[in-house]
């Protein structure tokens, strides 16, 4: 977007329809948890030095056979306290009993061979044995399962410690993935997973991180990190807006002259989307119209919007030609096998056709269009909705669901934005704006970018100043969609969740690293809101050393 704007498979299995709302306090039951109950409180556990000394003198055909000697009684452990994680869990059932910390030689095993990628990565990062579907119990074990429970909340998961060892499970693979996450979280720098029963989920089924990358290029490598850092945050979705007025930033096969110098190459992006199914995230493109094309229209100045005294508004393309529409078309098709997840954003916002006072007599040219598509009441704001449903149409067709700024849809129009668009909620500063309660009183689903709180504008121009974290912890949820005041609590489950955006207006105002460093914290509080929206049990002091410890 300009600067005069803020700016601002496998695939995931179980994408979530709509959005789940729990709130909670530890150790209380959260309703529809994943799993069977199996709180109750352990009296004992054996210690660890003691599980590996069994299993170092049990032979494998022994404890393949039957399951381990049940553990000694030992009650001078304390009641264990609820784990400090980010985001922070939602429900732990406290118990008595040393908990679990990971040692060479320990498993970890599934019970289905499609949890094969979260029993890797686990097993990667602790130092673990990765052994496959197994059915046997080891002193010590990590078991991932997938338990189908009837009723339990989509990416939910529970996860008890007890008798020296692990189980984690969930409803679907994504569930199981998160509680991995949490189990990561818990030893780190040596620290003990404690004894007891996490019941957990998120409050809301988008969690997303939003990079700027055709203003700057970033590499495959930042952006790959990004993927690792958002996986361990339970992030789900990352947004790739690689089409502007100063770049088109991944190769292209229909339309090679338009991309940038600088790009990615498709086999570049395919191993960033691979490693984000991994680790559950879906990957989101952006290809912004009909305005932000100029990397575009410097390939096909014939596309360039004019208007009757001969201006050429930046990076707008005339809507009224049809070699227009064909454009952007290619380049939709070409990229949704690139990008297998069932998002997609249209972009819509700051046509600058409808950012004068009289768009008809600025540009006859679409005024003729309109009418002639609409009949003689048919207006340049006409047209240009029915630009956006006929991109929809397009990405539809490809199995994909569209999402659109909340500026590209306006009042007073006889054409309908398609009620299945998405409004992606980012300002209230554009012309004739619009109330949040507007769209959720209309029925449409919102995601929330709100660039009060969850815009990172390099450069920082017009008071877009970089967040710090603090004033998300301790002011944002998903229902402060804009400014600084929530929509009514009856809106809440039409609020998908959100993202925390990177704009780079000023692409040169910091280096990836410095990006990297500076979004650290305020991607931390976005995770934890849009997890359990609730006051955290933190101060932001103490989160903030959480987040410093945890790396």
């Amino acid at each position: 977007m300009s600067q005069h704007r803020k700016r601002p498979e496998k695939q995931t299995r179980g994408l979530i329809a709509g959005a789940v709302a729990v709130t909670v306090v530890a150790g209380v039951g959260l309703g529809l948890w994943a799993g069977n109950d199996d709180s109750a409180p352990a009296g004992s556990a054996r210690t660890q030095p003691q599980a590996q000394a069994e299993q170092r003198s049990t032979s494998p055909s022994a404890t393949s056979s039957s399951p381990s000697p049940a553990p000694s009684p030992a009650r001078s452990y304390p009641l264990s306290t609820t784990p400090r994680t980010i985001p922070a869990v939602r429900a732990h059932t406290p118990a008595r009993g040393p908990g679990w910390r990971p040692a060479a030689g320990l498993r970890v095993v599934v019970n289905d061979a499609g949890l094969a990628d979260e029993g890797r990565l686990v097993a990667g990062e602790l130092g673990l044995t990765y052994a496959g579907k197994k059915d046997d119990v080891r002193a010590g074990d990590v078991r991932l399962a997938v338990d189908h429970g009837k009723g339990a909340a989509p990416e939910s998961y529970r996860m008890t410690v007890r008798g020296g060892r692990v189980d984690i499970s969930g409803p679907d693979d994504a569930g199981v993935f998160y509680g991995t996450r949490t189990l990561k979280q818990e030893v780190h720098g040596g620290g003990t997973a404690p004894e007891g029963v996490v019941r957990d989920q998120p409050a809301k089924p988008v969690r997303g991180f939003f990079l700027d990358m055709a203003r700057k290029s970033f590499t495959a490598g930042w952006i790959e990190d990004r993927v690792r850092e958002l996986g361990d945050l339970k992030y789900n979705r990352l947004q790739l807006h690689f089409s502007d007025d100063q770049g088109f930033r991944i190769a292209s096969d229909t339309h090679p002259e338009i991309v940038s110098e600088q790009h990615l190459t498709k086999a570049q992006v395919r191993k960033i989307v691979a490693l984000a199914a991994q680790r559950h995230i879906t990957v989101v493109p952006e290809i912004d119209s009909p305005g932000h094309l100029g990397a575009v229209i410097a390939a096909h100045p014939e596309l360039q919007l004019r208007s009757a005294a001969g201006r050429t508004p930046q990076g707008t393309i005339d809507i009224s030609k049809p070699a227009a529409a064909a454009m952007v078309d290619d380049l939709l098709k070409e990229y949704a096998d690139l990008f297998p997840g069932a998002d997609w954003h249209l972009g819509g916002d700051e046509y600058r056709a409808l950012m004068v006072s009289n768009p008809a007599a600025t540009y006859p040219q679409l005024a003729t269009a309109a009418r002639k598509a609409y009949g003689a009441g048919g207006t340049v704001a006409d047209l240009t909705t029915g630009w956006l449903n006929d991109r929809a149409d397009t990405v539809r067709a490809a199995g994909k669901t569209p999402l659109a700024w909340n500026d590209g849809f306006f009042r007073g129009t006889s054409v309908r934005p398609a009620g299945d668009i998405r409004v992606a909620y980012w300002t209230g500063k554009e012309i004739g704006a619009r109330q949040p309660v507007e769209y959720l009183s209309a029925g449409r689903k919102v995601v929330n970018y709100n660039d009060e709180f969850l815009y990172y504008v390099l450069g920082q121009p017009n008071k877009f100043f970089y967040p710090r974290g603090q004033r998300i912890y301790e002011q944002w949820t998903p229902r402060v969609v804009r400014g600084t005041t929530a929509v009514p609590s009856k809106y809440d489950g039409q609020i998908l969740g959100g993202y925390f955006a990177v704009w780079c207006d000023f692409p040169n105002a910091q280096t990836q690293a410095q990006v990297a460093a500076g979004v650290r914290m305020p991607l931390r509080a976005t995770a934890q809101k849009l997890w359990d929206p609730g006051k955290p049990a933190l101060t932001w002091t103490q989160f903030k050393a959480l987040g410093d410890r945890l790396g």
